[in-house]
């Protein structure tokens, strides 16, 4: 049981800003290894960081005053949320890979560019769209349905999470490994790890399910697996394999999808 804790504040530790600090960070201690294990608490990072959004989302829109414009508010102080809360870690990737494939249509140049810590215009729009898409799917969702909105932005951060994980096991892992962060998961995902993984997505779909039965979740699902499997072919034909650019913009694209899937099933529930 220790085991699991460590390997979860380790996942914590990498992917938010959430202080895993002091005689915890030395108990819960690091290695390649670790880091390769705690890929499995990625969707359980979701429910940690779908949890504190949603509840921004909810205090914001009981808040607000009930005008047009509140459900916006509450979208974008839910998303401001989110990237305090991450370090924008996902939303660079996304960047650096729109970026690198933007910019070249060359393997090795591409991966060169990615590694350039400057934003440039292609990783400027994807980002500016990617954002004004997360405020506009989580608003529209608000202005049919505030309570789906909420399931649906918890959800959101859980699955979207989960999608990069089939990449991971299905894909090598690309570019320069040796100063990569995500050079832990070159050897790749164990079978039991990505179980694992699955199993967070699946709890936090029990859950929405049990508290509404009716929610077409099933379509945010399939939106989220429809941009993984998106980005996963544009990694694999462009770059041959994965990086970790790679994978946040494939927890980005997911999430986005996420949202369109719930938006276009509401109402057919």
């Amino acid at each position: 049981m220790s085991q699991f804790f460590r390997h979860y504040l380790l996942a914590l530790q990498f992917f938010t800003r959430v202080p895993v600090t002091g005689r915890l960070a030395a108990w819960v201690g690091y290695s390649p290894a670790m880091l390769r294990a705690s890929a499995a608490h990625f969707p359980g990072v979701g429910w940690l960081v779908g949890l504190w959004v949603a509840l921004v989302f909810t205090a914001l829109l009981w808040a607000l005053p009930g005008v047009g414009a509140a459900p916006w508010v509450a979208a974008l102080g839910a998303t401001v949320a989110g990237v305090l809360m991450t370090g924008a870690f996902h939303e660079d990737g996304l960047a650096d890979l729109a970026d690198g494939l933007g910019g070249s249509a060359e393997r090795a140049r591409a991966l060169e560019i990615m590694k350039d810590s400057r934003i440039g215009s292609f990783g400027a729009i994807a980002l500016v769209l990617a954002l004004l898409c997360k405020v506009a799917l989580l608003a529209l969702l608000a202005q049919i349905d505030p309570l789906r909105a909420v399931a649906a932005l918890f959800l959101a951060q859980v699955v979207s999470r989960a999608a990069p994980l089939p990449l991971i096991f299905t894909l090598p892992h690309v570019g320069d490994a040796a100063g990569s962060k995500s050079k832990p998961l070159a050897d790749g995902l164990t079978p039991a790890a990505l179980l694992a993984g699955l199993l967070w997505m699946a709890l936090a779909l029990l859950l929405v399910v049990a508290l509404m039965p009716g929610m077409a979740w099933w379509a945010g699902v399939l939106g989220a697996a429809l941009g993984a499997a998106w980005v996963g072919r544009l990694l694999w034909r462009r770059l041959r394999g994965f990086t970790g650019d790679g994978l946040g913009a494939t927890q980005q694209v997911a999430e986005l999808l996420f949202y369109l899937g719930v938006a276009i099933a509401l109402p057919f529930e």
